[in-house]
C-alpha cells in the first residue's frame, strides 16, 4: 500500500470531524472562506431554535497566518446575510466562543482555526446556539447550500468588535475557586509550567492563577516552531526538559500543554514523563466522580483508554462509547446528564460547563485533583493505576495516505477479512464503530485500532497494551500489515 505524500489540490468544501480544514492558499482562500462563512451563517439562522430571536453570530480566530484577516472576511460574509457579526478583538481559544454563544444567547459562532493541524493549514469551525460544535446533519446542509450556490455577497458596513477573554475567564472562575487553587499550589510547592505551543490559549492560565504559573512559547508564531501545535510528546521536548530540570533541583513541578486553539490538553509529570489525555481523563473521572452531587454518565470515544472505563465503573458511573470526534460526545451531552466526556486526542468536556472541549477548564480541574490528593501528577496517576489493576501504556502512529485506491483496498480488507491474530496475539473482539478496533487477548488493556482521520489525509494506528514494548510491537505489526496490502 502506497503511503507517499500526494500533491495537494483544491476540491469542494467538505466538513470533517470538526469543521472544514485545508491548506491555506489552496483549499482555504479569501473566496472559499467567504463562501463557507456565508453558507454557515445562513444555516445558523435557518436552524435557530424556536424562541431564539438573536441575530448575533460571534467570530473568533486563532493565531495562524492570515487567521485575523480571514476572520474579518467571515464577519463581512455574516453581515451580507443580514445578520449581526461580532468579531473578537484578539485570538482566543475556541471554547471561549462556545461559552460566549451561550452567555449572549447568540445564533452561534464561526471560528477561524485549524486546531492542531500543520502550520500551512487553516479552516472554519461552526458552533451552534447550544454552545458546541454543530453535528454532521448541520454541516451536510451547509455543504448543500454551497453546492446550490446559495451564497450572498459580503456586507460592507463597519464590524463591531468585543472583548472575548474577560467574560470567559470570569466564567471559569465561577466553576473553579482559582484563588484557593493558587494558594494550595503554593502551599504544596507545586510549580506549574504551561507550554502554550504559540497557540490561542497563551496567557489564559496565568491570568487565572497568577504568579504560580510560568509559561513558555507564549508568543505568536504562525509556524509553531516548525510542527503542528498538537500536544504530543515529540513536540514538547522543551517543556519536558524544563520539568526534568525542576525535578533535579528538588522542586515538584507539573507541565501543561495546549493545542493551537486551546481546546485540547496534555501534561508532563514531575519526572518529565509525558501524560496524554488517555491518563488525564481517568484522573478527572476519579476526581469529579467521587462527588455524588455531580450527576451523569462518562462518555468516551472508541479510541479512549480502558482505564477510563475501569475508573468510571469504580465510581459507579455508567460509560457511553461513541465514534471518534467530540461532536459525537456533545450529542450525548445534549441528551442526558454527563459528568464528563473525553477523547483520546486531548479534548475533554464537562457536563456542568458546555457540550464542548475546553483545555483551560480541564487544566484547572487537573490541578484541583492534584492539590486535593496532595500528590504530584506522576504519583497520583500511579496510585490510580494500582487501584484499578491496569498498568497501561499507549501510543499512536499516523501514516500519510497514498492513492485513494489504496485506502479503498484497506477498507475492504478490514471489513471483509479482518486479521485473526495481531503480533502473535489472538483477536478476541472486533469493533466497527469507527474504523476497526481489534481487542487482543482476554480482559482489558490490549487493543489495536485503525481509523482514517476526519481532518487530515492520514491513517491513524492506535494501540494500548500492558507494556511499552507490546505497544511498539503491535504498532510495528500494524504498519507492516498496511504497507503489505
Amino acid at each position: 500500500m502506497s503511503l507517499l505524500p500526494l500533491k495537494h489540490s483544491a476540491g469542494p468544501i467538505r466538513f470533517g470531524t470538526d469543521g472544514w480544514r485545508g491548506v491555506l492558499g489552496v483549499d482555504v482562500t479569501a473566496a472559499t472562506m467567504l463562501q463557507a462563512a456565508s453558507a454557515a451563517a445562513q444555516e445558523l439562522a435557518a436552524a435557530a431554535p424556536e424562541g431564539l430571536d438573536s441575530r448575533e453570530v460571534l467570530i473568533g480566530f486563532d493565531r495562524r497566518f492570515l487567521a485575523p484577516e480571514l476572520a474579518e472576511l467571515a464577519a463581512a460574509a455574516v453581515q451580507g446575510c443580514h445578520l449581526l457579526p461580532l468579531l473578537a478583538n484578539d485570538p482566543t481559544p475556541t471554547p471561549t466562543m462556545s461559552w460566549l454563544v451561550r452567555q449572549r444567547q447568540a445564533l452561534g459562532a464561526l471560528v477561524i482555526t485549524a486546531s492542531h493541524n500543520p502550520p500551512e493549514w487553516l479552516g472554519l469551525k461552526i458552533k451552534g446556539s447550544f454552545g458546541g460544535s454543530v453535528d454532521s446533519a448541520f454541516t451536510r446542509r451547509v455543504e448543500r447550500r454551497l453546492q446550490a450556490g446559495s451564497v450572498v455577497p459580503p456586507g460592507r458596513g463597519p464590524i463591531s468588535r468585543f472583548d472575548a477573554w474577560t467574560p470567559y475567564l470570569a466564567g471559569l472562575s465561577q466553576l473553579v475557586d482559582c484563588r484557593m487553587l493558587a494558594q494550595r499550589l503554593k502551599n504544596m510547592g507545586l510549580r506549574v509550567l504551561v507550554d502554550a505551543m504559540h497557540g490561542a490559549a497563551a496567557g489564559g492560565l496565568s491570568r487565572l492563577l497568577g504568579p504560580s504559573v510560568g509559561e513558555i512559547r507564549g508568543c505568536r508564531d504562525p509556524l509553531f516552531g516548525g510542527h503542528g501545535p498538537e500536544p504530543l510528546a515529540p513536540n514538547l521536548w522543551d517543556l519536558t526538559r524544563r520539568i526534568k530540570a525542576a525535578g533535579i533541583l528538588e522542586k515538584t513541578a507539573v507541565g501543561l500543554a495546549f493545542d493551537g486553539d486551546g481546546d485540547r490538553l496534555a501534561a508532563v509529570d514531575e519526572t518529565g514523563a509525558f501524560c496524554s489525555t488517555q491518563q488525564l481523563i481517568p484522573l478527572l473521572i476519579d476526581h469529579l466522580g467521587r462527588d455524588s452531587s455531580r450527576p451523569g454518565v462518562v462518555v468516551k470515544t472508541v479510541s479512549g483508554s480502558d482505564l477510563m472505563t475501569s475508573v468510571a465503573e469504580h465510581r459507579g458511573r455508567r460509560v457511553v462509547e461513541t465514534a471518534v470526534g467530540f461532536k459525537h460526545i456533545a450529542a450525548v451531552m445534549r441528551q442526558e446528564a454527563v459528568l464528563l466526556g473525553g477523547e483520546e486526542s486531548g479534548g475533554v468536556g464537562f457536563g456542568h460547563h458546555l457540550p464542548e472541549r475546553d483545555g483551560l477548564l480541564a487544566a484547572l480541574l487537573v490541578l484541583e485533583a492534584l492539590v486535593t490528593a496532595e500528590q504530584p501528577l506522576g504519583e497520583r496517576l500511579a496510585t490510580l493505576q494500582r487501584r484499578s489493576g491496569l498498568q497501561l501504556h499507549y501510543d499512536r502512529l499516523d501514516l500519510r495516505l497514498g492513492a485513494p485506491a489504496s485506502r479503498n483496498r484497506l477498507l475492504a480488507v478490514l471489513q471483509q477479512q479482518p486479521p485473526r491474530t495481531v503480533a502473535g496475539e489472538p483477536v478476541t473482539e472486533i469493533n466497527h464503530r469507527d474504523g476497526i478496533k481489534l481487542r487482543l487477548g482476554e480482559g482489558r488493556g490490549h487493543w489495536l485500532m485503525l481509523r482514517f482521520s476526519g481532518t487530515e489525509p492520514l491513517l491513524r494506528l492506535y494501540c494500548e497494551a500492558p507494556s511499552v514494548e507490546r505497544v511498539q510491537a503491535t504498532l510495528a505489526w500494524a504498519e507492516a500489515f498496511v504497507q503489505g496490502l
